[in-house]
Formats: structure tokens, sequence, C-alpha cells
């Protein structure tokens, strides 16, 4: 934590204007391609951050009563407008973050795909009716709003995991606070100027920064109806404990441990091409990362010698220019030294180190938060690296004699998010996808995350709550539905309508 320096400031962004918070702590946001400080970010205080969900809650009642075609509308142009502006932003989330170009200008084509789907609210949104369920009793439902929804997003998806939230809650006809990691807050403060241009009104949307202080005061104002957390598995147990206690409706989206398994009948060239971009992607930092591959009898020589000779290949290098790098920097210099010190212990207890990444030099960004591809075999299912969602580029590889084997070995790990399998065989992806228990399921697919009309469903420790972030699940999240009976009877009584039998 800073105290105010002359470095650059992020403002909140509340009632439709960029203000300067009344804040006197602050957190250093980085390059990590550079290692330099490039802004810093107010922690608001509890008073502060309440003030900001008043404002949201102040105009709820005009948002919630524009028609929601006029809702969609608004969505409509956001999409022309993320697109049209998809390069720039994804080089301030390049910058922020470290992610290469084409992996922040893919996260946004996610991002782009939920708007789409906001757009389809009025359909999606309707409600059933039974005409003469009873005796001259009409019977419907409506999807209502909920009011102030909060937003609590991780580092790294700067953009896209904010477009998991914002377009479904706003068009249902919430207003809506987000709270950005505080490593990241720059590419959202572009979507509030976006959502701006795009036609929303003031105060729809709201960005404020914080620390604990600033997320436990979200969590327990009582005008906050739904919080919305996507993060580490302790922190969402946190967050959905907290929220519950409090009387919020909470989707709170944990870590995970995904495996990918390997059969001896895969395509081993495939196999890998696809492990590598799972497990090296983000330079590993992703939820749905294939940190664990699990190479079945005769697969277990092939997987390694290939990954191994394939991530040799990968340059490593800056993100915040044109380098031609396959695979940019960690997050932060803390978060480098955590992974540096789970690699010791993963090789103390006995995995074998098959390509060490820790030696990587990048010459032209030498202070950069660098962290090459690591592969580790031999990995059992007690050891640290087996057990750890590490959220870097680091693999294990454990080796076992059959399917049997594998899909114990991933039903027995706490995670839940998703699970990978490799084979030509149509049984055995029968047998796993029946059987594995994770959320998302792959076949053939190195990251089974769901496109936006399907629910994003983790399970077991890697997710709190009933109902999932996007899909229709995400829609159920946003708004309650109301249940209304009705009955006119014959004879002309007052304020009823008369009607003749012939």
């Amino acid at each position: 934590m800073t105290t105010a320096t002359a470095t650059e400031t992020v403002k909140l962004f509340v009632n439709g204007d960029f203000v300067k918070s009344k804040a006197t702590q602050f957190s250093p946001v980085y390059n990590p391609s550079t290692g330099d400080q490039i802004a810093q970010v107010p922690f608001c205080s509890a008073e502060e951050t309440g003030q900001i969900v008043q404002a949201a809650h102040d105009v709820f009642p005009a948002w919630r009563d524009t028609p929601v075609v006029e809702r969609a509308r608004i969505m409509f142009r956001l999409v022309s407008l993320l697109e049209k502006n998809a390069d720039d932003v994804a080089r301030i989330i390049s910058r922020e973050h470290g992610k290469t170009h084409a992996e922040s200008l893919g996260s946004i084509r996610r991002g782009i795909e939920m708007v789409e789907f906001a757009c389809g609210i009025p359909t999606l949104t309707m409600g059933d009716t039974v005409h003469n369920l009873a005796q001259d009793v009409d019977c419907e439902t409506y999807h209502h709003p909920l009011g102030v929804c909060v937003g609590i997003t991780p580092f790294n998806f700067p953009f896209m995991v904010p477009l998991w939230m914002i377009p479904v809650a706003i068009t249902c006809g919430n207003t809506f606070v987000l709270k950005p990691s505080e490593k990241v807050p720059l590419s959202v403060m572009r979507l509030a100027e976006l959502l701006q241009e795009a036609g929303l009104p003031p105060g729809v949307f709201n960005i404020v920064h914080g620390d604990k202080t600033c997320v436990d005061t979200l969590l327990k104002h009582p005008l906050v109806k739904a919080v919305s957390f996507v993060g580490s598995t302790p922190i969402a147990k946190y967050i959905y404990e907290t929220a519950v206690q409090n009387g919020k409706r909470c989707q709170a989206n944990g870590g995970a441990k995904n495996h990918i398994l390997i059969m001896p009948d895969a395509d081993i060239d495939r196999s890998v091409a696809a492990l590598q971009t799972s497990a090296f992607g983000c330079s590993g930092q992703r939820c749905m990362a294939g940190s664990l591959a699990v190479a079945v009898g005769e697969a277990g020589e092939p997987v390694v010698e290939r990954l191994v000779a394939s991530a040799d290949k990968m340059k490593v290098g800056p993100t915040d220019r044109d380098s031609g790098a396959d695979m940019g920097p960690v997050i932060t210099r803390q978060h480098l030294d955590g992974l540096l010190a789970n690699i010791d212990q993963g090789a103390n207890e006995g995995a074998k180190l098959a390509r060490d990444g820790r030696s990587v030099k990048v010459s032209e960004t030498p202070d950069g938060f660098y962290l090459g591809p690591t592969i580790f075999d031999h990995v059992e299912p007690e050891m640290h690296v087996a057990k750890t969602e590490l959220f870097g580029p680091v693999l294990s590889v454990a080796r076992v004699k059959d399917l049997d084997e594998a899909i114990n070995m991933t039903n027995s790990h706490p995670y839940g998010n998703g699970a990978v399998i490799y084979t030509r065989s149509g049984r055995a992806a029968r047998e796993f996808k029946h059987r594995a228990g994770a959320g998302m399921i792959g076949i053939n697919v190195g990251v089974p995350a769901p496109m936006a009309m399907f629910p994003f469903t983790g399970h077991d420790a890697s997710f709190f709550g009933d109902l999932h972030i996007q899909g229709r699940e995400g829609i159920a999240f946003y708004t309650q539905q109301k249940m209304i009976m009705t009955r006119w009877h014959d004879g002309g009584g007052a304020g009823e309508f008369v009607t003749t039998r012939g």
C-alpha cells in the first residue's frame, strides 16, 4: 500500500462522471512486462462506497421502468462500439495485465458474445401464461429486476469477466456497481466510457475501487440485492457466506485444478498442442487452465517428450509492444515469487522437473515478471503441485494405468471446474462424460469454457451458490419471478369487467 504520489490516480465512475476518490490509501498498478508502476488505485472508505451504492439505488426505479426493448438497444450499440474499439482496448489489457495482444483480443471477443446474448433479453425474460387455469382464472408470471447488483472481479480477465455480469444484469433492469481487481483497474474505465457512449443513463453503471473495507461494505449494504464474484476459492467462500448472511443473492466462482486426460489412442500431436495452449495460454492465469495432465498408459512418454519440445519453442517476452511473444509475464512480482516457491516445493517433494522455466531471460525488459513454461513429470496426487491451484505457467503431469484410475483421480480432487479427455474412443469419451465430476467437460477440447448462452457450471469447491453465471441461469440470478392470478366475475360489480353470455 502506498500514500498519494504524483503517479496517475485511477478515478471512480459515479452517476455518469469520472470523479476523484477521497481516499487516502492507494495501491500501485504495474505494467507486468516492464515492472514499472503505471498508476495507483484508490482504496475507497466504507462511507464513499456506500454513497456509490446509494447513487445506483436512486436511479433504479427509472431504469427498471425503462422498456426492456430500449435497454436492449443500448446493448446493440455497445456491441458495435466494442468491435470498433477492440484493438485499442486490447492494448490497455495487455499493458495492465500482461496478456499477448491476441489473447486480449480473444477475451474481448468472448465478452462481446455476452453483450450479444443480452441483446436477446426481451425474448429471454418472457413469462408464462395459462388461460382458464381454473374457472375464470388466468395465471401468468413476470420477470422483475432485483435492484442494485454488485460485481467483484479478478485480475486475470479484467475486461471479459465484468462483461459476464454487467450486460445481463443491466439489461434485465438492475443497476450495477463494479469493484474490479486493484491490480487491473484501467480497461474497465474504458468500458464505462463505451457504455456511456452507447447511451446508458447516468448511475445505471458505476465503478468503485478498494480493498476489504470496500468489499465488506458492498457485501453488507442493505441496498445491495445480489453479488457476483470470480476469484480464488477461499475468497469465494468468504464472499458467499458474508453475502448470504446479509440477505443477498450470491454466485461466487472459485479456483480450479483442471485435469486433462490423454488416452493412449489419442492424437498425441493435437493433444499436446491443445494442452500447451490450455496450460500456458494467458501465462496459466485462468481458472479453466489445464494445469494437471493425466497421461493414461503408454501415452506418458510421448506426451511429456513432445510437451517439452513444444514449450522450448515458445517465446516469452513483453506484451506491451510488438515483440512476437507467445507468452507474457505473470501479474506481479509477488505472484512470481509465489510461483517460484511452489516450483521449489514440487521439486523437493520428488516431482521430476522435466522443463524448468525459472531460467527464462527477457533482455529487452529484464525487470518484468517472467516465468517460462514449466513442466513437472511423475506427479503424485498427494503432492503440493497436484493439489494446489498455482495460477501460472506450471503444468504437472501424472501417469496412471487406465481410465478408471484417471477418473478416480479427477473426482477425488476438491475442485470441480473443468475436466477434459483426449481420445478416439467413443466408449471412453462416454464413460468420462458420465462419470467425471467436474461441471464443465471437454472431449477433445482443451478449454471447455462455455459460450455466452450456456452457464459456467463449476462444481464443488469451484463454485458457491445455486445459479451460475452466464446463460439462462445468469438471467434467473438477476431477476425474480412474480406470479399473478386473475379472476373477473360476471355480474357487473364495481371495477369489474362485465361479460355477456349468449
